[in-house]
């Protein structure tokens, strides 16, 4: 359940008397929960949750999400709810039902009554489980979800089917589609870099390295942190500023690499197809200008107006690194990644002036 950093644990408690929850709530406000899901640095609360006690008989798992495999949606459900459901997987594969549904016929009666069945729900409960199951498909298609998960469906003493917690991801590009539903979205409890990154749509994940990658197309970006792996180096984050990208977003991306404390060097891997290396080049060197770029800089650009983008960055007055091989540029990355890093550990100040 986590540990906040005050040393307080849990994000889950059980409130058994009156004021207690006022208490607890003041150890977990404004404080920062360190969870499974959020990594080293956790998350800052600004809410807590209040909910009535639930008592349940069973716990299942029930999730809907798209598969890439059948081409839609598919259902996994388990009668292991309550845990883990990865480790669940894991440990007893068998356990996991999953059930393909066509996008178009949409979940069937027939599909239905096998899911209670091998959930092993039975009289007014099967029927009550397969109206929830129905209704949260419906759900699913029409808020433009990419998943939603239930964990635990309870099966109540009394007889009772319930949703006690879920979780919802929803298709970024239906956005137009749902203003409700991203009208509540709370950039809080994202990370403010790719908040950022998204005002200017650049595709960007922050990561735990040291090394700040700037590349065009997914696959090129999942080379370029390959190699600095593979060269004892790791990337600080995925950063795509895709194939139609303007100075603008360009000259963005930089601010954003420029202002993250973790990077200690740059790598600019660009292959100009759709995408022109000159664009790419001016978009550095205004970022450099604007900004005070001072973070050590490799640059690799291959294709379009690669001519023009090379003397664009030479007659800036702005020194960078550059080389034509992806290897020679991520080697290099790391090499000085690990300068600015050891040299920052035993406290010696060093400075990569962009200027010459």
């Amino acid at each position: 359940m986590g540990t906040f950093t005050n040393g307080f644990q849990g994000g889950v408690h059980l409130v058994t008397r009156a004021g207690q929850a006022r208490d607890i709530a003041s150890k977990m406000l404004n404080q920062t929960l360190v969870t499974k899901q959020t990594g080293e640095r956790g998350r800052r609360v600004q809410k807590v949750f209040l909910m009535e006690r639930l008592y349940m008989r069973r716990e299942l798992y029930f999730s809907i999400m798209l598969d890439r495999k059948s081409n839609g949606p598919v259902i996994v459900a388990s009668t292991r709810g309550g845990t883990s459901i990865e480790d669940v997987a894991a440990r007893s594969p068998e356990a996991i039902i999953k059930v393909p549904v066509d996008i178009i016929t949409g979940v069937t009666p027939e599909q239905l009554d096998f899911l209670v069945d091998q959930l092993g729900f039975s009289g007014t409960t099967a029927e009550q489980a397969k109206k929830c199951m129905a209704n949260l498909y419906r759900m699913f298609v029409h808020t433009d979800a990419t998943m939603i998960e239930v964990n635990p469906l309870a099966e109540t003493p009394d007889g009772k089917v319930m949703v006690c917690d879920a979780k919802i991801n929803f298709d970024d590009n239906a956005a137009f589609r749902q203003p409700d539903i991203f009208a509540m979205r709370d950039v809080t409890q994202e990370d403010p870099r790719e908040v950022e990154a998204s005002k200017y749509d650049l595709n960007y994940i922050g990561l735990d390295g040291n090394i700040g990658c700037m590349v065009n197309g997914a696959g090129l970006a999942m080379a370029t942190m390959d190699l600095i792996k593979y060269h004892k180096g790791a990337p600080a984050n995925f950063l795509d500023v895709g194939g139609g990208a303007t100075e603008r977003q360009v000259q963005k991306a930089f601010e954003i690499l420029n202002g993250d404390p973790t990077v200690q060097a740059i790598l600019v891997n660009i292959f100009g197809g759709i995408m022109r290396c000159d664009v790419i080049a001016q978009g550095i060197v205004n970022a450099a200008r604007e900004i005070a770029l001072k973070k050590p800089i490799v640059v690799r650009l291959q294709g379009t107006n690669v001519k023009e983008a090379k003397a664009l960055i030479e007659g800036s007055g702005y020194r960078m690194i550059m080389t034509d091989n992806l290897d020679d540029a991520a080697a290099k990355a790391v090499k000085i990644a690990d300068i600015v890093r050891q040299a920052n550990e035993i406290s010696v100040g060093v400075t990569f002036e962009l200027p010459l």
